[in-house]
């Protein structure tokens, strides 16, 4: 989405009641009328209030019957509330006055996936992708519908490509039930692979700790971990436990040298209780980008994408485990900024901005020291 008061927002409209900004464009009483309208909408779609939200997009568009950013999300809303039909309707209004916008191919596409008509569905993503061949997300959605389509091969090479623009898409995968008639092939085995690698790295070396994190069923863990042991990127070890036995994996010295690892210490394991960590330079540096990044959208009100970068700190898969076992404070006070914003949403941050801002400063401060 554009920028509040940014050129898409922006009427051209001259009158006593505008003012100009610096690049140029008038801002007119209507302007700043339908862009509150629309913060409302948002808002209200924030709290699940999906009709409320409609209304505050209607009164927008009466204003500008052209606010592509408002028609978007009301859109949007009409697919949550299961609207398909009014839906496509409206991102075909969209579309009428920017044939070229990737995000309302991408969503028009789910609503067809939705409905299961995915020969459609593939169609919208195609348009996505050829508008923004950079579209991570666009190129994971393709690759659910061509396999659901039966086109596993296919769908297989699309989702490598998503997860080059984004390796949290290679996660996300190996739980998507959309790939269940995709799991016998020689691609998605390895995607599977990295999974498993990156679960081990954070310290999850069970066979136990790889279920419960990856949501994998234990023969697809056991079978990937053979394969790995055969590439020489991990050493497979039998460990007794109090229920009988258990696979417990370690990866090899030339991989760690690679990728980092957080390595159990297993004295002070049997002494304390605590952990030995092993951070890697690029473990660091995303850490502290997202937090910096979290401090921003607090500042900024920007509850969406604050929730996000939240999601990733405490992401058992990406950092959550790191941080709960070194800074447990800060982990605790993640999940609880993490819960009242879900629960209050776009109040709770407004009142707290400069609160969970300072805290992400003095948190990225504390890792990096």
């Amino acid at each position: 989405m554009e920028k509040i008061f940014g050129k898409k927002l922006l009427s051209e409209k001259k009158g006593d009641n505008s003012s100009r900004t610096a690049s140029g464009y008038k801002i007119t009483q209507d302007d700043i009328k339908k862009v509150n309208l629309y913060n409302k909408g948002v808002n209200k779609m924030s709290e699940e209030k999906f009709e409320d939200a409609i209304r505050c997009f209607d009164l927008s568009l009466r204003i500008d019957p052209f606010f592509v950013d408002a028609l978007i999300k009301k859109g949007y809303s009409h697919f949550l509330l299961k609207q398909y039909s009014v839906a496509i309707t409206i991102f075909d209004q969209v579309l009428e006055i920017d044939i070229n916008n990737p995000e309302v191919w991408n969503l028009k596409g789910l609503v067809f996936y939705k409905s299961k008509n995915y020969e459609k569905a593939i169609e919208c993503c195609e348009k996505a992708i050829d508008f923004n061949p950079n579209n991570s997300m666009a190129w994971y959605n393709y690759a659910c519908y061509l396999t659901l389509d039966g086109r596993s091969t296919k769908g297989m090479e699309a989702l490598k490509k998503s997860i080059e623009l984004d390796i949290a898409n290679a996660k996300k995968a190996v739980k998507d039930r959309d790939f269940t008639n995709a799991r016998m092939e020689e691609d998605y085995k390895r995607i599977i692979e990295v999974v498993i690698l990156e679960s081990i790295r954070q310290g999850n070396d069970y066979l136990g700790k790889i279920v419960w994190i990856t949501g994998l069923d234990r023969e697809e863990i056991q079978d990937a971990t053979t394969r790995l042991a055969n590439k020489g990127l991990l050493i497979k070890n039998v460990k007794k436990t109090f229920t009988g036995k258990d696979e417990q994996y370690e990866l090899t010295k030339e991989l760690i040298s690679k990728i980092g690892v957080e390595k159990r210490n297993s004295q002070s394991r049997r002494h304390e209780g605590k952990k030995e960590v092993f951070f890697s330079t690029q473990q660091l540096k995303d850490i502290s980008a997202i937090l910096y990044e979290s401090s921003e959208s607090s500042e900024r009100g920007d509850l969406n994408s604050l929730l996000q970068n939240i999601d990733k700190l405490l992401n058992p898969i990406l950092h959550g485990t790191l941080i709960l076992d070194n800074f447990f404070e800060e982990h605790r006070e993640l999940r609880l900024f993490n819960s009242r914003l879900r629960e209050r949403g776009q109040e709770y941050l407004n009142s707290n901005k400069e609160e969970i801002s300072k805290f992400m400063l003095d948190m990225d401060k504390k890792i990096r020291g």
